[in-house]
């Protein structure tokens, strides 16, 4: 199964290491993110479950709740879990999905048997509070995952999603936006009173004046 942008996430019931996860009960009004490992003790896999740890102060500002998946077994994801913590300083206080039958791994298009018919590939799915998916990511086995980068597109969502704005490249909190092309010019006058940079007709920039810091990670 393919999963595409903007199609209501699945949902499943499956085993974690915090118990059973009803996953849009799970959610309820929080915003998700969904993230697979090919297996228990691999080693890029281990620095990123240590990272996201890290980063629960931030997922929690966002309204956000993470959730790993591997193939293994509970058991299993216990001893892993006392390895992240010993090797990487933080202990994981978010659930792992035991998807030994590759319910959740199938559902979402985590196993390509041409890469390995046993073992789920390195996906992301970021999941809005109406269980709809709004970015997919897949990685390879080398490459450890960039958590800053799907905080940044976690910040682009949800300003994007209360402001007729969009974000340019290489975009973080309190950087200029751009006005959505949508929005004509006597429609921005009255959401953005402050003016704004015309560089093309189409490419209009704003700085919001409600006042948006960076995030400090």
């Amino acid at each position: 199964m393919t999963i595409q942008l903007g199609q209501t996430a699945p949902d499943f019931v499956q085993e974690s290491t915090q118990g059973p996860i009803h996953f849009h009960s799970w959610l309820g009004s929080s915003w998700g993110i969904l993230f697979s490992h090919p297996k228990d003790f691999t080693p890029v896999c281990t620095t990123e479950l240590g990272t996201v740890a890290r980063l629960a102060p931030e997922w929690a500002k966002r309204n956000t709740k993470v959730l790993g998946l591997s193939v293994d077994e509970l058991k299993d994801h216990a001893g892993w879990e006392a390895d992240i913590a010993e090797t990487q300083g933080s202990s994981v206080d978010f659930p792992i999905l035991a998807d030994a039958d590759r319910k959740v791994a199938t559902l979402y298009g985590m196993i390509h048997p041409e890469a390995d018919p046993k073992v789920t590939v390195r996906s992301v799915f970021i999941i809005d509070p109406d269980k709809k998916v709004r970015l997919t990511l897949t990685y390879p086995p080398s490459a450890g995952r960039n958590f800053d980068e799907i905080l940044r597109v976690l910040d682009s969502l949800q300003l994007t999603d209360r402001q007729k704005v969009t974000t340019p490249a290489d975009w973080h909190l309190g950087d200029d936006v751009i006005i959505a092309p949508s929005v004509s010019n006597e429609q921005a006058q009255k959401l953005f009173p402050q003016g704004w940079k015309t560089l093309k007709p189409y490419l209009r920039l704003v700085k919001l004046s409600y006042g948006v810091s960076s995030v400090k990670r």
